[in-house]
């Protein structure tokens, strides 16, 4: 009779279990081979995605009228280029050779 052995886990995971209908498991399967995923790192990706939009939905921050109107004309305000700007501007996408 074999006994159970202990699932060795390291200390910074956490397991998580998701009980799902056959039909979204397998539309979950068929996403993560489309983008070459296995199941798990597609989930993660896609759970930890949604997490972070949910919270910066979600983020709010007031200012009185004198200092919004401040942000809103440094938001409106044209980009000073820096070095590194004008570097990166200069240099050719991967995909352009």
């Amino acid at each position: 009779m074999l006994t159970p052995q202990p699932v060795a886990q390291t200390p910074s995971k956490s397991l998580i279990n998701l009980r799902v209908t056959r039909r979204d498991r397998d539309l979950i399967d068929r996403a993560a081979d489309a983008l070459g995923k296995n199941r798990t790192e597609f989930m993660l990706e896609a759970t930890r995605r949604a997490a972070e939009d949910a919270l910066l939905d979600r983020s709010l921050f007031r200012l009185d009228p004198e200092r919004f109107n401040a942000f809103q004309a440094a938001l409106d305000a044209p980009a000073k280029p820096s070095e590194a700007l004008r570097k990166l501007m200069a240099t050719k996408a991967p995909w352009e050779g």
